[in-house]
């Protein structure tokens, strides 16, 4: 008998973790460029506990479950698709819908899973790289760099930056807080991790590079934090802002933008158009996952959930200290793992 409906995690009212409920709807259908995954993994992020929580948008036409990351097998492909086929097992970065047994996806922005990783390892990839590659290669020449600053290097993002930057072979500095994330940070190749709550970056940074800063800065707090990254950056550095924790709106002495000629970007990767995710696929496949398949750099998993327990996985979030990234785990992706 042809499956016709799914199971999802739905936000049934902005608020705390347990709004996301259990639903039943009708599978998506793939539209033109599009495939239909059977999900057995999909990643969480904290665009997730925003849209939760109804501080973060669901763009016109995505789907209103969250999700932004999945791995699975195609079930179904759309009109004018032909670099994928039914089977084929593929982890992707989708416009929503992941916390579902079923999940629509346009076909340029699914990825083959690499060799060597389970269902939930290859979930945590999409978001984290595409964002990563997309920032630090594609808008802060990453490949050009020598030193690297990543703040917030035992999280998802961070923990994924860390490894990158050491396998292109850049000195990276990091901030965490907390001897266990120290240690994290350290076991994934940084080369300088400093403790935020009880050291000062810009100092250790000036004093280790003697005083000539690094080339790029990657960003997850903002605040105060903006003033301070622009201190320890060199010349032509560039400051890669992703979030801004704490805060976007801040009082900035810009001067030393032109005494160093320092770059100052960051991107929303959810807006991006389909061309653009199209190109960071591609490169993703030539540079990145070679390294995947061959152990230079690794999926962290903190800890995966059943689907299920979404609400749990949110409150883990929320809760803070991870070491990488979250996982939910389907009806099928168990099968497999238990198979």
């Amino acid at each position: 008998m042809t499956t016709t409906h799914m199971t999802c995690m739905a936000i049934s009212k902005p608020g705390a973790p347990d709004v996301l409920t259990p639903q039943t709807r009708p599978i998506p259908v793939a539209g033109e460029g599009e495939v239909i995954i059977e999900v057995a993994a999909a990643g969480v992020n904290y665009p997730d506990v925003l849209q939760r929580q109804g501080r973060y948008a669901v763009p016109p036409g995505a789907s209103d479950l969250p999700g932004l990351e999945v791995a699975g097998t195609i079930a179904a492909i759309g009109d004018g698709v032909d670099q994928w086929q039914v089977g084929d097992s593929i982890c992707a970065l989708v416009p929503g819908g992941g916390y579902a047994t079923h999940c629509r996806a346009p076909a340029v922005q699914c990825l083959p899973v690499p060799a060597g990783l389970s269902m939930a390892e290859a979930a945590t990839l999409p978001e984290v790289y595409f964002t990563i590659w997309f920032n630090l290669a594609m808008q802060g020449n990453l490949r050009a760099a020598r030193r690297i600053l990543i703040h917030g290097g035992s999280g998802g993002i961070g923990s994924a930056a860390i490894q990158l930057a050491k396998a292109l072979g850049l000195t990276v500095f990091t901030t965490a807080s907390g001897a266990g994330a120290v240690a994290f940070c350290t076991e994934l190749g940084a080369d300088v991790v400093i403790d935020y709550k009880a050291q000062d970056f810009v100092k250790i940074i000036a004093d280790e590079t003697g005083g000539e800063g690094v080339d790029l800065v990657l960003d997850i707090v903002g605040g105060d934090y903006i003033q301070r990254n622009m201190a320890c950056l060199g010349q032509k550095g560039r400051l890669v802002n992703l979030y801004y924790l704490q805060g976007s709106t801040v009082e900035l002495d810009m001067m030393p933008v032109l005494a160093k000629n320092l770059v100052l970007t960051g991107s929303l990767l959810r807006p991006q158009p389909l061309d653009v995710k199209a190109r960071i696929a591609a490169e993703l496949v030539e540079n990145v996952w070679p390294l995947l398949e061959t152990g230079q750099i690794r999926a962290v998993v903190d800890t995966v959930f059943d689907l299920e327990d979404a609400a749990a996985a949110h409150a883990r979030m929320e809760a803070g200290g991870l070491s990488g990234k979250l996982a939910l785990l389907t009806q099928s992706g168990r099968d497999l793992r238990d198979g």
